[in-house]
């Protein structure tokens, strides 16, 4: 079980550098406020309230993955080389066989 940040936190007031520190952990978490605030023995209002006043807590740059076209049944090839290539199982059998000796090639360098 986790320490409170600080259990004295939930009886007096909190500077706003205090909120931001505890908003920040919150936000660092990933748990809901009050999941957190159990976990630490706070008052999950007391959250909202200075996220509100605090106009919110920056966050970290976003994380982009990439999303693609989800592929219903795929065919795994192994080649000599090891490279193993995914591909979808309605892939023109022109198109692979391009593919599969370009990657022959570049091996082989």
């Amino acid at each position: 079980m986790t320490k409170p940040i600080d259990s004295d936190k939930t009886r007096r007031r909190w500077t706003a550098v205090e909120a931001r520190a505890v908003l920040a952990a919150k936000e660092s978490s990933g748990l809901s406020d009050s999941a957190f605030a159990a976990r630490e023995g706070l008052d999950s209002q007391r959250l909202r309230v200075w996220r509100r006043k605090l106009g919110g807590v920056p966050k970290s740059r976003p994380t982009f993955v990439e999303v693609g076209p989800q592929l219903a049944e795929r065919v795994e090839i192994v080649l000599r080389s090891g490279v193993i290539l995914r591909v979808a199982e309605s892939i023109d059998s022109d198109r692979l066989h391009n593919i599969v000796a370009a990657l022959d090639k570049s091996s082989q360098c």
